[in-house]
């Protein structure tokens, strides 16, 4: 059998020495695990949110600057636009006058006899050409009525000439052309359902549809958006 001894006090001493080495040396090491877990954790987190912040910064800058080109965009536009407006205003508003001068200036060929009645003969001859007709009224201003009657016959004379048959005329008394008017002839045939109007006014309306665009390039060239041209 065996025999227990009992340690002595230095022995004792020395063991729990020992245990307590062993004990703070394991919680050093731990220590240690946990700070360089901790580290890694602190190092990862605040690689996130540095990535995170990175991320919400550029995001947040693009959006301004998508903005701010959108801004730039548009206010370029505005003013593209505003500038192609007065340019377009400002070439109707010369076209406007163009056309204005000639209105005001249509009362000026009836001032001359001589050249009114041959201008006369050509509206009412172009008028029996288009409708054809043996029988036609003549509408004209009251006061133009005796220069008409002359036109009238010179007409109808050159019109037998070219088409070899007779064609009469008459004014229309119940229905005259406004003495606004600059000048000019209505020619009704169809028992008045047909008119050619060949007024100063009306010419004048056709020439300026079917000679704007020539008249638009003419004075401000080509316009390079355009298509199609007539």
């Amino acid at each position: 059998m065996s025999r227990i001894h009992a340690l002595s006090d230095d022995q004792v001493g020395q063991e729990l020495q020992k245990m307590t080495a062993f004990i703070k040396q394991e919680a050093n090491e731990k220590a240690h695990e946990i700070q360089i877990k901790a580290d890694e954790e602190f190092a990862i987190e605040k690689s996130k949110l540095v990535r995170q912040e990175t991320d919400a910064i550029d995001s947040t800058y693009a959006k301004k600057f998508k903005q701010a080109t959108m801004s730039q965009q548009i206010a370029r536009s505005t003013v593209s636009n505003k500038t192609r407006l007065r340019v377009l205003g400002a070439r109707q508003e010369l076209l406007d006058d163009i056309f204005e001068t000639a209105q005001q200036r249509l009362s000026d060929v009836a001032k001359d006899k001589k050249k009114y009645e041959a201008t006369l003969k050509g509206l009412i001859l172009e008028g029996f050409y288009a409708l054809h007709e043996p029988e036609l009224q003549v509408r004209a201003r009251k006061a133009d009525y005796k220069i008409i009657e002359k036109a009238i016959e010179a007409a109808a004379k050159e019109y037998k000439d070219t088409v070899g048959k007779d064609i009469s005329a008459t004014i229309d008394e119940e229905n005259p052309v406004s003495e606004g008017s600059a000048g000019g002839v209505v020619i009704v045939g169809t028992g008045g359902k047909i008119d050619i109007d060949n007024t100063f006014e009306a010419r004048l309306g056709l020439l300026r549809q079917s000679a704007l665009p020539a008249m638009r390039e003419a004075l401000f060239g080509k316009n390079p958006n355009r298509k199609f041209f007539d």
